[in-house]
């Protein structure tokens, strides 16, 4: 079968005001844009600058918070989707839905976007509400996609919603404890990439042993978890609070709450019904309003805080940049043009040499990057023999209770058909975290090599130019920030049944028995190693794809500085070349900028005290 590790990047936030959205965003938008306006009057040797800059204005600007929903099987987690969003939106049924997460993200208008496992997409825009519901269930529910024939991966739908126009992207993960038991295991395998969970069970039963189980894997997977108990409307106001008296005292045995945060009662029905009609009252009463209200808080005060005050700490590196550039053209147009010269010569050769220990950090990363395959090849062979054991003593388990030769090849085949999806969704998750952990612990000392190798090229340039040193923080290569996709694998789950031969049926059972065993444990031997080489190759592609990104940022962060420095100085030279006339209205120029630009790092480092303290 064909290898799938598909990545689902959510839909890019369209432009916002600047006055809406979260608190905070539209005071740090205003600050950036008053530094990329006074950037631009600068010249080409600040551009790197100003594309920094603009990277990190479009990076809170496309700022979203993703909320994964979870909970098993008709606990009402689509109807609550529904309620948050005002609309019956996504299909409801009496069956399991297949294995399909569909995400959630703010447009103008209903747009659905199909991901097949092969990588194609159907795209169906300008929907009204029924049609986009009839859209959907022909994809997502078992009644008419049954066991995902159609071969989906996910699903992406546009929607107007106030809620998702806020900022909060809603994902509807597959129901746990379903008959497709492999959803519970590529959930978690997704969470991490979240920045939050909301867990939905109803009063009918509380919680059952299958959450408590699940939720004993989440509670380390996601920085935040909110509780629901759907279906209160079905419970007087004592069974009500007996109900969520007992989730709470079941889930506080494992130690899984933060603080006093509590366990929203809703009615996912009547908040839907409140929002269809526009009964304020009816929204209140639903519960919903109060969890709607908490996870706009959350989002607010936590992920935004956190958010904004990175990206003011980052802008004000850069702002410290300028000012070090424009200092350094300042001083370039006062010395004498042999003096600014000798000075000159002497960065040239430091940034030579840091360009040299450059590539010697390259040839070394590259051994480093052997190595850690190396490892990844290791850890797939112990996979490997780890699911054949795991398979064979399946065959084994069989033997001993079936006294049917005849229907006990196809019963193996059909439990091994189960069991695949489980056990290589669990292992791609622990070989994920066992990589990544790895190449952290890998890449960290040269990033940390680099930032000195970085530092000496501007420490030079301010001691040969006797201007003020500021030094940054760590560019962050190993900072994270992805959006959560979905990893769908097509797991080869069986081989196709070689016909028995005539003459076996006429065989003994102990020999009719050794021959079932054999053929099924060359099938094993070959499902093992096609599924790990899935794995093997998956993991072997985000390898890749991590030290190349960290090369990559490597190079830039020199060339950045190189240019922060060198380009400066070598702007002033070329003025003083073409007339000594134009140096002093060039320098007052230059120092009215740096006094525009003081007024702006005290502005960002007044917010970053203002948001860490908010």
């Amino acid at each position: 079968m064909e290898r799938i590790d598909q990545q689902k990047p959510l839909k890019n936030a369209r432009r916002t005001d600047q006055n809406s959205g979260t608190p905070g965003r539209g005071e740090l938008l205003g600050i950036l844009d008053r530094f990329l306006e006074h950037l631009n009057e600068l010249d080409v040797s600040f551009s790197g600058n100003a594309k920094r800059v603009d990277e990190l204005r479009e990076r809170l600007v496309q700022e979203r918070f993703h909320l994964a929903v979870l909970g098993q099987f008709k606990r009402g987690k689509s109807s609550l989707v529904n309620a948050l969003i005002g609309e019956p939106l996504l299909p409801t049924s009496i069956l399991p839905l297949t294995s399909i997460p569909t995400f959630l993200s703010s447009g103008h208008n209903r747009l659905i976007r199909i991901v097949f496992l092969d990588g194609k997409s159907d795209e169906f825009a300008d929907l009204s509400c029924d049609k986009a519901t009839e859209t959907l269930a022909g994809y997502v529910t078992e009644e008419r996609n049954p066991e995902n024939k159609l071969g989906v991966s996910w699903v992406e739908v546009e929607h107007p919603s106030p809620l998702l126009h806020h900022g909060i992207d809603l994902i509807d993960t597959p129901g746990i404890g379903s008959t497709f038991r492999h959803n519970t295991e590529a959930t978690l395998a997704f969470l991490p990439q979240c920045d939050a969970a909301l867990f939905v069970v109803s009063a009918d039963p509380p919680i059952t042993d299958v959450e408590v189980e699940f939720l004993k894997a989440v509670k380390t997977k996601v920085s935040g978890l909110f509780f629901v108990m759907n279906k209160i409307d079905y419970l007087d106001a004592d069974e009500a609070k007996r109900a969520v008296d007992f989730f709470r005292k079941v889930v506080g045995g494992i130690d899984i709450f933060y603080g006093q945060d509590p366990v929203f009662s809703v009615s996912a029905r009547q908040g839907l019904q409140a929002r269809l009609n526009q009964d304020d009252a009816l929204w209140q009463t639903s519960g919903v309003a109060a969890l709607e209200n908490r996870l706009l808080d959350f989002c607010r005060r936590d992920k935004s805080r956190t958010l904004q005050t990175a990206l003011a700490r980052k802008t004000l590196d850069v702002a410290a940049d300028v000012t070090m550039g424009i200092r350094l053209q300042c001083r370039s147009l006062q010395l004498p043009l042999h003096d600014l010269e000798r000075r000159s010569q002497i960065l040239d050769e430091k940034i030579i040499e840091a360009e040299r220990e450059r590539i010697a950090l390259g040839d070394l990363l590259a051994g480093e990057r052997k190595r850690t395959v190396d490892f990844l090849e290791q850890q797939a062979e112990e996979t490997r023999q780890q699911a054949r054991s795991h398979l064979e003593s399946i065959i084994t388990d069989a033997l001993q209770y079936s006294h049917s030769p005849s229907v006990l090849e196809t019963q193996v085949q059909d439990r091994l058909a189960d069991e695949i999806p489980i056990f290589f969704d669990a292992k791609l998750r622990s070989l994920t975290e066992a990589m990544e952990k790895r190449v952290r612990a890998v890449l960290k000392p040269y990033q940390e090599r680099a930032d000195v190798l970085i530092e000496a090229v501007r420490r030079t340039a301010t001691e040969l130019f006797a201007v003020p040193y500021y030094a940054p923080d760590s560019a962050g290569a190993l900072e994270s920030t992805h959006k959560p996709y979905w990893v769908a694998h097509n797991w080869n789950s069986l081989i196709s049944p070689v016909p028995v031969g005539f003459f076996d049926r006429f065989l003994p059972a102990r020999v009719r028995y050794r021959r079932i065993r054999r053929r099924l444990l060359d099938d094993v031997e070959t499902l093992s190693l096609r599924n790990v080489e899935n794995v093997r190759w998956a993991m072997l592609r985000n390898l890749d794809d991590a030290f190349r990104r960290f090369t990559s940022e490597l190079d830039e962060r020199l060339e950045e500085t190189i240019k922060a420095t060198r380009g400066a100085i070598q702007s002033a030279q070329c003025r003083r070349k073409e007339s000594l006339a134009l140096a002093d209205p060039e320098i007052q120029r230059l120092q009215a900028m740096e006094s525009q630009l003081a007024e702006i790092e005290q502005s960002l480092a007044s917010y970053t005290v203002r948001r860490i303290n908010d």
